[in-house]
């Protein structure tokens, strides 16, 4: 069976040749620009370029190197038939649950606060934390939203839930679909996204949502920057409705210079960092479901075309 290897990591060697290493039985063959097709079989993917499926006409599954798989889904070519299937956690359900924590701590403790003090060499303790008025609300619960919400649940945070169909997770309250997406938010003083990115949820993050939050709410947008228009934002914070935000991902990557989120004071930017996909888990885990594959085995984390997800 022939694999090609087309991924934007920097050295794919240091990739390919465990990779090879686990799946003895396959041959795998780097992305070259330009070169001919190699009729694989199967591809391993991250930002793969816009013409795999053009080239590769003959794939039957494509294993993508991280969770979210718009990357992909978007390819010209890609045929109804072609099996995708995303990474599942590999330590990164961890490194997000770390972020949010870090950025809610950050504006519930008043560190921002502190942080300015500090520059005015003003020493002045502010107001203590009253967590039951620090209303938690994640948007997306899949793997990497349960673990955060049950995080900070367990830092004693009234934390609640939102997907599209109802999640039962202990300790947290849940709400699913249209019709809870107004509750869900009213309730909400700090809102995170961890959606994957959709048709439906592209811009969810706007006007209309961000104004049901309760005034003095704080934003923080972890899932792609496809979700978050720019522009409500900004002129939610200039009006008082909102308080902050903290954000990891944006429309475009990198964040242009001379954006206004570069020298807002109320923003906190993160260079799409809060969670990679570790190399070792990763690398086990795709060889363990090429090896699945290979076998006839029923695999998870494949991909529900009409959701993106």
């Amino acid at each position: 069976m022939k694999i090609i290897f087309a991924s934007a990591h920097a050295d794919p060697d240091s990739w390919m040749k465990p990779l090879q290493a686990l799946i003895p039985a396959a041959e795998i063959h780097p992305w070259l620009d330009g070169g001919p097709s190699i009729d694989a079989q199967l591809a391993i993917v991250w930002n793969p370029p816009q013409d795999l499926f053009l080239r590769e006409s003959g794939l039957k599954a494509v294993f993508n190197l991280g969770a979210g798989v718009d990357a992909v889904v978007k390819l010209p070519g890609l045929a109804e038939d072609v099996a995708v299937i995303r990474l599942e956690d590999a330590g990164m359900s961890a490194q997000m649950a770390e972020y949010a924590v870090y950025a809610l701590v950050r504006a519930s403790r008043q560190f921002d606060e502190y942080e300015m003090q500090q520059q005015q060499q003003l020493w002045r303790p502010l107001g203590n934390i009253k967590r039951k008025e620090w209303t938690v609300g994640v948007m997306g619960m899949g793997v990497m939203g349960a673990r955060v919400a049950q995080t900070l649940a367990g830092l004693d945070y009234p934390v609640a839930g939102w997907s599209r169909s109802a999640k039962q997770i202990p300790g947290i309250e849940s709400y699913s679909g249209e019709g809870g997406l107004p509750v869900f938010l009213a309730r909400t003083r700090v809102l995170i996204n961890l959606l994957p990115l959709t048709a439906d949820t592209t811009g969810i993050l706007c006007r209309n949502t961000l104004a049901q939050l309760p005034g003095g709410a704080y934003v923080i947008n972890l899932g792609r920057g496809e979700h978050l228009v720019e522009e409500d934002l900004l002129s939610l914070l200039d009006s008082g409705h909102l308080r902050g935000a903290t954000l990891d991902v944006f429309r475009q990557e990198p964040l242009p210079k001379g954006h206004p989120f570069w020298r807002d004071r109320r923003i906190t930017i993160t260079p799409h960092t809060a969670a990679a996909s570790l190399r070792e888990e990763t690398i086990e885990q795709v060889a363990g479901k090429i090896r699945q594959y290979m076998a006839g085995e029923t695999l998870s984390g494949v991909v529900l075309r009409d959701r993106g997800y």
